[in-house]
């Protein structure tokens, strides 16, 4: 059986690598010129890490978060404070960088396109047709990984679109982690202000993740550049944001415009299906965008492994996956307009509920949608389903 897989990010070099394990011939298509990133941290969830187990990658990719922190407000006072949590949050913020890199040692050299646009894609019969700038390739099987911007899902699915969600996030990875430590937070916090957030993590390699987002128009630019803009924004915060602020670099700054896409009525069109933002971009509130694509990828390679033939293999994918996603995109909608609230009243009521809250309910309520399995509703148990990418 052929695969292409257009998109050589997470989500298509994870279900390239699950499908190649499986004995399908697969090309990937990536329109940049090579499989580098350019990008900041990524939080990778118990959920990821088992989809990247199924998928067949074991990479060191970083430290796990402890429980030690929490959410603050931007004048420094603990929201929620999960020091005495007797509960290990087993999450990982890893670089891109080191993720892709894991994911393409698991893909054949002679299976990867770089620099390659996907102008069209069109079913033909019980088989699927991708014409690029360089020729067409046709195959068994089509997924479109390609982002939230996506070529297969405009030829396929041409009324849907995506939506400017209101918010823009910056993102950045500074080499040392001594402003972390100087106040006193050897471990992670996100703060919460006015239509804002701000968040803290550490990474391995003595290096801290930093993110901020905010409400401003989309494709703006700060007159004098990101960093002098998120310095505006957040330089009068507390502490360690001024002092990670004025350590950074405006090289070390990325911007992106955050878009959301509307709930699709199905991912699978004939022999094509959609996977990650292709599918389901979501706002990144929940820290599950990049999880979601990975239990995509895992989800149809068990599928296809699983199932009697490729259509019933794709119709299960589209039936597990679809409410799962949209579910997950519908509830990191709201925790972000609970995050952005800038009213002063509501953000005191807010405030004063989440600190009511027992610390460990709150964790719970973070964590429970982190049981996900790739066997889940496969008919399939996975001989050690306690297997750990990462130890």
């Amino acid at each position: 059986m052929k695969a292409v897989v257009v998109g050589g990010g997470i989500g298509g070099l994870a279900v390239a690598a699950g499908l190649h394990r499986r004995g399908w011939r697969v090309t990937v298509l990536e329109q940049s010129a090579g499989f580098s990133v350019v990008g900041s941290g990524i939080s990778l969830w118990p959920n990821a890490f088992r989809a990247l187990d199924a998928v067949g990658v074991r990479a060191e990719l970083g430290e796990r978060i402890g429980v030690a922190g929490g959410l603050r407000d931007f004048r420094g006072r603990w929201i929620v404070r999960m020091d005495a949590v007797e509960h290990t949050v087993g999450a990982v913020v890893a670089h891109r960088h080191d993720l892709r890199t894991a994911l393409l040692e698991h893909v054949p050299e002679e299976s990867r396109m770089a620099g390659v646009r996907v102008r069209d894609v069109r079913v033909d019969g019980d088989r699927a047709v991708v014409r690029h700038d360089g020729g067409e390739l046709t195959a068994d099987l089509v997924i479109g990984a390609d982002g939230v911007h996506s070529a297969v899902r405009a030829a396929l699915w041409p009324r849907v679109a995506p939506v400017y969600a209101g918010d823009t996030a910056w993102r950045l990875i500074l080499p040392r982690r001594e402003a972390l430590v100087d106040a006193g937070m050897a471990s992670w916090a996100e703060t919460w202000g006015p239509n804002a957030v701000f968040g803290l993590f550490p990474m391995s390699d003595d290096r801290v993740y930093c993110y901020g987002t905010g409400a401003v128009p989309p494709g703006g630019r700060g007159p004098d550049g990101e960093l002098a803009e998120l310095r505006r924004r957040f330089g009068d915060w507390c502490e360690p944001i001024p002092s990670v602020l004025a350590a950074a670099t405006e090289d070390q700054v990325l911007r992106h415009d955050i878009y959301a896409l509307p709930p699709l009525v199905t991912y699978v069109r004939g022999p094509v299906a959609l996977l990650g933002d292709a599918a389901h971009a979501m706002v990144p509130y929940l820290g599950q965008g990049g999880c979601q694509a990975l239990e995509d990828a895992a989800t149809l390679c068990v599928a296809v492994e699983t199932q009697p033939d490729l259509a019933t293999a794709l119709r299960r994918y589209d039936e597990l996956r679809r409410p799962r996603t949209q579910e997950m995109a519908r509830r990191s909608r709201m925790s972000g307009a609970a995050w952005h609230l800038s009213w002063p009243p509501a953000r005191v009521v807010r405030n004063a509920l989440l600190r009511a809250l027992p610390a460990s309910l709150f964790v719970r309520s973070v964590t429970r949608s982190f049981d996900w399995r790739p066997e889940d509703g496969l008919g399939r148990r996975n001989a050690d389903p306690t297997r750990r990418v990462i130890s």
